[in-house]
């Protein structure tokens, strides 16, 4: 499958996964940054953004889109970044392929299994009358009865896009995500090693990656550092500046 995709700036290629329900447009501020020192690639995964629809989405078909990118733009030794859902593609591809990765960056994601915390939001979007809708402060009323967090509601909200016709539309595939939801939390496709430097940051008031994944991570992954962000889930929105620096000055110091 050919993702959409967006690029920044010259030099080595950096290529950057986003989550569930994500899009490249999340990435905008962070990869302007990154794009100081690295040829950065915003990628939007399968059923994501502006990439195309499929009923096949689980980590082996995205850890094959990836492949079938880095192949087509002829990309040599990539950072690879992925957050939450983007983080497990990019640690299964590292796992698969690791001679087609230099150093690999994971965001609020561990090497096992999961369940999703995702279903309520998945549920919320599809509960939502998309037909009938006459503005977004209408679908961001509505969801909040729902979704209290109106940081949430504004990055779920940035999948929802004006149809030619007039009214609204969903960017990202519902009905199949939804479907496939529990695919996402599954865990690694294969559990070998990946030897060459990589970096887990993760949310202090997020539970996605906890004390106890640690000998997990350096387990399956013995050259991995883990820094800790005072965020939540989301870190590189939420800390986009101390996430650039956090990655950056770790790029700049691993070998």
């Amino acid at each position: 499958m050919k993702l959409f995709f967006r690029v920044y700036g010259e030099g080595q290629p950096l290529i950057i996964l986003h989550g569930l329900l994500g899009s490249s447009d999340n990435w905008l501020t962070q990869a302007k940054f990154l794009s100081t020192a690295y040829k950065v690639y915003t990628v939007d995964l399968r059923n994501h953004g502006q990439s195309p629809h499929d009923p096949a989405f689980d980590y082996e078909v995205m850890v094959g889109d990836l492949n079938e990118f880095i192949d087509e733009h002829q990309l040599s030794n990539p950072v690879i970044i992925g957050h939450s859902m983007g983080g497990k593609t990019a640690m299964n591809f590292a796992l698969i392929h690791p001679e087609k990765v230099q150093k690999l960056i994971v965001v609020d994601i561990a090497p096992r299994a999961y369940n999703l915390e995702h279903y309520a939001l998945v549920e919320a979007l599809c509960g939502l009358s998309i037909d009938t809708l006459t503005s977004r402060n209408e679908a961001d009323n509505l969801l909040a009865q729902q979704i209290p967090d109106a940081s949430v509601r504004q990055f779920l909200l940035k999948n929802l896009a004006r149809n030619q016709q007039g009214g609204f539309k969903w960017k990202v595939n519902l009905p199949v995500i939804r479907s496939k939801l529990s695919n996402v939390g599954a865990d690694l496709l294969k559990t070998t090693t990946f030897n060459k430097p990589t970096l887990f940051i993760r949310g202090a008031k997020s539970n996605y990656v906890k004390d106890s994944d640690r000998d997990t991570i350096l387990k399956i992954f013995p050259a991995a550092e883990i820094k800790t962000l005072d965020t939540g889930h989301w870190v590189q929105a939420e800390a986009p500046q101390q996430f650039v620096d956090t990655v950056t000055d770790w790029l700049k110091d691993s070998q």
